[in-house]
């Protein structure tokens, strides 16, 4: 177990070591690092894959949490890499990781040498998914983790037919009401980064499953169009976490992209 006291946080990482490029992967709402499990095993050879538990989550959450911004998450992210010693990295982050992962690239663009964007978008939460949203985080911080919301946040996040759906629902049943509702509130009150994305000139690759319900397609295809180097891929059949339920065409697109913009010797 390893953690680093920066920025005001105690942040939970982990960390591969090796002499190959850096891989950082941020994760997404109501996860932690070990949703990134099948990428690591993938790449851990050729790189040096470090993953962390961002605010509120995991091993870095607290009992009091204060407001934060993805600006301040991308700041934590940054100066977790000074922590480690890396100077420049990959970045790849899932929904809410991407956020950050985005706003890193914005606000410290010397670190950041290429972004895999995840099932994630630029723009706000879509209004007309806010009440909704809302009436879930509020009936999960005043009654738990009922087993009727617990399949539905998995139905968002896994699909509908993922095999460890149980295991992430364990973890959820351990989240404070504290923070599940202070990571929504960043969540659903962030800015609007898609006029500022000709502003990041690093090549980036964009993943989308084709069936995710929480970010539509078009929100990826405007992120990849916006980007000045961008690739975008479809993951057939995916949801949310495409990294997780289809890690196969996940990994193989990180790795296409990977031996162009950060080939491991």
């Amino acid at each position: 177990m390893a953690f680093a006291d920066v920025n005001g946080q105690r942040l939970y990482y982990e960390d591969t070591g090796g002499s190959g490029p850096a891989l950082v992967f941020s994760h997404g709402l109501m996860m932690d690092h070990e949703m990134f499990a099948p990428q690591v095993e993938a790449f851990r050879d050729r790189y040096r894959c470090i993953v962390w538990d961002e605010r509120g989550h995991g091993q870095t959450a607290v009992d009091s949490p204060s407001p934060f911004s993805y600006y301040d998450s991308a700041d934590d992210l940054a100066a977790l890499l000074d922590h480690l010693g890396v100077e420049k990295a990959i970045l790849a982050g899932m929904s809410q990781g991407g956020f950050l992962s985005l706003r890193c690239a914005l606000t410290h663009p010397d670190k950041v040498q290429g972004l895999i964007l995840l099932d994630t978008q630029a723009g706000k939460e879509l209004e007309e998914k806010i009440p909704a949203y809302q009436a879930l985080i509020g009936t999960f911080m005043e009654h738990g983790l009922t087993p009727e919301i617990g399949t539905t946040i998995a139905q968002i996040i896994l699909g509908s037919d993922f095999e460890d759906a149980d295991y992430w629902k364990s973890k959820w049943k351990t989240m404070s009401a504290a923070n599940v509702g202070n990571n929504f509130q960043t969540l659903a009150s962030r800015d609007d980064v898609t006029d500022r994305l000709p502003e990041i000139r690093c090549p980036a690759l964009v993943v989308h499953g084709e069936a995710d319900i929480a970010i539509p397609m078009e929100r990826a295809e405007i992120l990849a169009n916006g980007l000045p180097d961008a690739t975008l891929v479809t993951v057939p059949g995916a949801g949310h976490a495409a990294n997780l339920s289809h890690p196969g065409p996940v990994n193989a697109a990180i790795t296409e992209f990977l031996n162009r913009v950060a080939p491991a010797s």
